[in-house]
């Protein structure tokens, strides 16, 4: 489960010529911008005079309800063609940055989880009975939570979190399965089709190719899977948030239920708890302890 990842992002918050050598020698410009833009039209005097002109001789020349048809088109075109590129502007993610991917990923959202703050429900089924946090419990998260947009890509908009973080966690990872290459490997994540992924050799429970979680290069947020217990944890903590593909319906969802965000870490305490957040993601995964040697990479 091996993989290398050269790619270059756009970032509001790092300069283009920082640079990060990733574990196979290639570096990995980290410049990311992530916005998001509501819809506005700005008309001038002449634009204004021309519509007027033509909204009238429209009225005049044609059936009332066939121009209130082509303003409603009109309307319906300009709300489309800003949400898509709002769409693009999340960057690369699991679903293509096409038109047709566009379309999917609205059809998805008509099933979409529409509370992400709401736990899952229990699962009597589910093994292990009981998360790992229930013995050793997150603190909270301080201050809001940041603003999170999207399902294919989901990201945050705002709070992107500390670059020094960011590069650390990677170390982190990438050093973890150096370490341990019979247990975890490292490659492209199976969800995204971009960033850095962890992955279990056995899955106990079964995920993406046993992905454990991957890091958006984007925002410096992340994507796991949890024990539901653990999930209920970090949402209640202020830690992250399901995803909106996690909704419990009878469509099949491209991503497991378990399937949780997770905010950028701002400061190094902050990605403390991170890593305890993916060593708890490992256990799920692999029924197996992991610990994430932190101290050495901050």
């Amino acid at each position: 489960m091996s993989g290398t990842l050269t790619r270059t992002e756009t970032s509001s918050h790092a300069s283009p010529l920082d640079l990060y050598t990733h574990r196979d020698g290639d570096p990995v410009a980290i410049n990311v911008t992530i916005r998001q833009d509501p819809l506005s039209v700005t008309l001038d005097g002449l634009a204004i005079f021309v519509i007027s002109v033509t909204l009238v001789l429209g009225i005049h020349m044609f059936k009332p309800s066939s121009v209130a048809l082509l303003i409603g088109i009109s309307t319906s075109v300009l709300f489309i063609h800003n949400d898509y590129q709002n769409y693009l502007k999340l960057g690369p993610g699991g679903t293509p940055a096409t038109f047709p991917g566009y379309i999917r990923i609205n059809w998805l959202k008509l099933w979409a989880c529409r509370d992400p703050f709401n736990p899952l429900p229990a699962d009597p089924d589910v093994q292990p009975a009981a998360g790992i946090f229930r013995k050793k419990p997150l603190p909270y998260r301080c201050g809001l939570r940041p603003k999170v947009v999207g399902i294919a890509p989901q990201r945050q908009v705002n709070q992107f979190g500390s670059r020094e973080c960011y590069l650390a966690l990677r170390r982190i990872l990438e050093n973890h399965g150096k370490r341990n290459p019979e247990e975890v490997g490292i490659g492209t994540s199976c969800f995204e089709k971009h960033g850095l992924g962890l992955f279990a050799r056995y899955p106990f429970n079964k995920t993406c190719q046993g992905e454990i979680c991957h890091v958006h290069n984007s925002d410096y947020s992340m994507h796991l899977n949890l024990h539901p217990d653990d999930v209920k944890e970090v949402i209640e903590k202020g830690w992250g948030e399901r995803h909106p593909l996690t909704s419990q319906c009878l469509l099949k969802m491209p991503v497991p239920k378990q399937f949780t965000m997770v905010y950028a870490p701002r400061t190094l305490d902050e990605l403390k708890v991170v890593c305890q957040i993916i060593e708890a993601a490992g256990w799920w995964v692999g029924a197996k302890e992991m610990k994430l040697d932190v101290t050495a990479e901050i």
